[in-house]
């Protein structure tokens, strides 16, 4: 008898991403960004957590939304229950010798554990 793996063992992401579960569509990360941007040029990167809103109850929420360059970490955002919507802008700049980078959204869910979504961003000179 095989155990279904716990949503707390690593990161989660959408098994088909173009066929998701009610339970994905409210955990996976949605990122809303240029696919290209000027070297050195800041932009903004829009994070809402599911695109059906997740739920943000005492005993069910979104604790933080962490955002990651590669292996890279840019940046943390701490929500709190009751009086913050798992809804962010960051502006964050991209430099450097590479011309393509991996956006990578890591949320998690008191629930339900980590989830994560990416986009391959271009980066022009």
């Amino acid at each position: 008898m095989g155990e279904e793996k716990s949503l707390f063992c690593g990161i989660n992401k959408p098994a088909d991403p173009a066929n998701m579960t009610e339970s994905e569509k409210k955990h996976a990360p949605v990122i809303e960004c240029p696919d290209q941007v000027k070297s050195g040029e800041p932009f903004d990167i829009k994070i809402k957590v599911g695109e059906i809103p997740h739920v943000m109850q005492e005993g069910h929420h979104i604790q933080w939304i962490d955002v990651y360059f590669g292996q890279n970490f840019n940046a943390r955002i701490d929500l709190t229950p009751v009086f913050t919507l798992p809804e962010v802008t960051i502006k964050v700049v991209k430099g450097g010798k590479h011309r393509k980078a991996n956006l990578r959204v890591i949320e998690r869910c008191n629930l339900h554990g980590q989830w994560e979504t990416s986009k391959e961003i271009t980066i022009n000179e």
